[in-house]
């Protein structure tokens, strides 16, 4: 007779004391800071950043904040409780207030900036300064990179606030955004589609915040007026969140000379990548510009299997730009978005959007997004 097996009783993380001892910031601890950022993370005005992989925020958090929502699949993935996303430690942390987070735990979030390709052609013209220079993070701030039963993830509020890539916004996020956002993120998921991650979602009760919205009964093409809504904040999760767009700035900057490290910085931003996302699949001993070529090659696998699973569940991105496509090879950003409810190969959910980017025209954007991709990539010749 078989003996039943033995299971040793599950550690649960309960509070941010618990889970404090995973923290592990890979980002910031071997990419380079804005030279020009604020040690105390006050920095939340638009202004142009020239070098740099990162620069230091401190988030700026909703008015009394209010549980919503945590996704029990991701909790239960990562070892957490479901007790602890109505903690008040963790509300506040993932409501923007670091200021009482447990050591090694940092006090600061960060943001990151990126270039911008539609369908593959260089657009500097919707950056404020004509430069290129204010694209990047303007409402989400990573506040956390931990390690979590063997693998990494960075939490990232959105809402979190203003970043100095805002370009004018308020840097908030509303109810109703982030719950379709939360929501979509975790249904990909359950579809078996590569996704970032939903993990926490609070509202504020007192602070909100004015957006365009339909009047009733309208049909206006576009919003027809501004409505009051609550402000929110929602974390997702990723094992990072490093984009195509991300790339292509360090490689703009390498092609242009805009500074003298700038081709290091590429350099190493490419190598976090794939120590990051393809230390799986590319063997760390091998020389680095045998590396740029694996990574070439698993991105296009991974991408052009991203697009043939939303084909097949009927996800249309709406907006697939490069700063859209995150370098892991996942769903990223579900700003304009939609599902068919019928077969309709050129549904757009996103009036804006232009047919480019309807729901079989995805392929050759994500085609466009990797022409882009390596093309940021440094040449042989560049390496050392």
């Amino acid at each position: 007779m078989n003996k039943p097996l033995s299971r040793e009783p599950r550690f649960e993380v309960t509070n941010l004391e618990e889970l404090a001892p995973m923290a592990d910031y890979s980002l910031m601890d071997s990419l380079n800071c804005d030279p020009d950022a604020t040690p105390d993370g006050v920095d939340h005005q638009p202004r142009q950043v020239y070098s740099g992989h990162y620069v230091p925020v401190r988030p700026t958090a909703i008015e009394t904040p209010e549980y919503v929502a945590h996704s029990e699949d991701l909790f239960r993935e990562l070892g957490f409780a479901d007790s602890l996303a109505q903690s008040d430690d963790f509300i506040r942390m993932f409501s923007g207030d670091l200021s009482l987070v447990p050591e090694p735990m940092r006090k600061l979030g960060w943001a990151s900036g990126y270039a911008l390709s539609i369908y593959g052609n260089e657009y500097t013209q919707q950056c404020p300064f004509q430069t290129g220079n204010g694209y990047g993070d303007g409402r989400a701030i990573s506040v956390l990179e931990a390690v979590f039963n063997g693998r990494r993830w960075e939490m990232q509020l959105k809402g979190g606030g203003q970043t100095p890539y805002c370009r004018g916004g308020d840097g908030r996020a509303v109810l109703r955004s982030s719950v379709r956002e939360f929501l979509a993120q975790e249904h990909m998921h359950a579809l078996g589609v590569p996704t970032s991650r939903s993990l926490s979602l609070y509202v504020s009760k007192t602070e909100r915040v004015r957006r365009p919205w339909y009047s009733e009964g309208s049909h206006s093409r576009d919003p027809d007026q501004l409505v009051s809504e609550p402000v929110a904040i929602s974390t997702r999760v990723a094992p990072s969140f490093i984009r195509v767009g991300q790339l292509e700035l360090f490689g703009r900057r390498a092609r242009k000379q805009e500074h003298p490290r700038a081709i290091e910085e590429l350099e190493q931003l490419v190598l976090h990548l794939i120590d990051r996302e393809y230390s799986g699949v590319i063997d760390q001993t091998l020389a680095t510009p045998t590396k740029v070529v694996m990574l070439a090659q698993a991105f296009r696998g991974r991408l052009a299997s991203l697009v043939a699973s939303w084909i097949r569940v009927g996800y249309c991105q709406g907006n697939f730009n490069s700063d859209n496509c995150a370098a892991g090879g996942f769903t990223l950003d579900y700003g304009p978005f939609g599902f068919c409810e019928v077969f309709e190969p050129f549904y757009q959910p996103w009036t804006g959007g232009g047919q480019h980017f309807a729901f079989l025209n995805q392929p050759a954007a994500a085609e466009q997004n990797f022409k882009s991709f390596c093309s940021a990539l440094p040449s042989t010749a560049q390496w050392p």
